[in-house]
């Protein structure tokens, strides 16, 4: 089975870029258990003040799916979409590197 990798950058509303990081990082609990995510990463532009990148690795697209019915999850999109201006999301099949196994 292949590994499911995405990319994404979201384009926070302006001035709202720090409380949707804290959102995403589960306000300072930790990113909640995901089964099947191998790699979540949240960054920041140091250019660009309202826009986080994110990466994630999943052992599936099935695992990855799986995770946007959990409830943790669900909640994180609910408080997370109103400080959303506009997102772009690339697919990626990750195949190895530091940190990640043989895909």
């Amino acid at each position: 089975m292949s590994k499911f990798g995405l990319f994404g950058k979201i384009t926070t509303v302006p001035g709202k870029r720090d409380e949707l990081v804290s959102i995403l990082l589960g306000d300072g609990k930790g990113v909640p258990e995901m089964e099947g995510c191998e790699l979540y990463i949240v960054n920041i532009s140091p250019t660009e003040p309202d826009v986080i990148w994110v990466m994630e690795v999943w052992e599936s697209r099935e695992a990855h799916a799986a995770s946007l019915n959990l409830e943790p999850v669900k909640e994180a999109i609910k408080r997370g979409r109103p400080l959303i201006a506009g997102m772009e999301g690339f697919e990626m099949q990750p195949v190895g590197g530091k940190g990640l196994g043989p895909g």
